[in-house]
């Protein structure tokens, strides 16, 4: 686990009351400045550890930890193609532990822990690789807007739903 979080104590007492048990608790990362920039469709968040990420719309929305998007286990993930031109309408608050973006496609059920961002920050040049990797498995080149290659082809390109090549319609 990344060094930036922070142990507290606490004492839980056992069922009879009169033992102690000594619980771990982690706390990740705060964030201490959210920007949503719609121009560039970037998400940018600062945390009290000093690191800074400036996260694409599009990546949020293709790794969202909803079941809609990670499946409900391993293997069961979906891929998301059309995300390219993908917004942010809102960011709503989760308790004190997460924001909820609603997203212009209408996905809205995903809710990004500050330890999810973090991950998303940190980690995104090796997502986007995988990404894109499993885009071009599929049969999607060109689809992402962070793509540099060119469309072989016969290739299939952009997709998602309203395109019709997702299949439903």
């Amino acid at each position: 686990m990344h060094e930036l979080s922070k142990r507290l104590q606490t004492w839980v007492p056992a069922c009879a009351g009169t033992t102690l048990l000594t619980h771990t608790l982690t706390i990740m990362a705060i964030p201490t400045e959210l920007t949503v920039h719609q121009q560039s469709k970037r998400f940018d968040i600062a945390f009290d550890d000093g690191a800074n990420f400036s996260i694409p719309f599009e990546l949020l929305r293709v790794y969202s930890p909803s079941a809609a998007v990670q499946g409900h286990g391993p293997g069961q993930e979906v891929l998301q193609v059309g995300k390219r031109d993908v917004g942010i309408k809102a960011v709503e608050p989760v308790g004190n532990y997460g924001v909820k973006p609603l997203f212009t496609d209408g996905h809205e059920s995903g809710i990004y822990t500050w330890d999810y961002l973090y991950k998303l920050g940190k980690e995104q040049k090796e997502l986007w690789h995988d990404y894109v990797g499993r885009l071009h498995a599929a049969g999607y080149f060109g689809d992402s807007g962070r793509e540099p290659v060119a469309e072989p082809a016969g290739a299939k390109s952009g997709g998602g739903c309203g395109s019709g090549s997702c299949g439903c319609h």
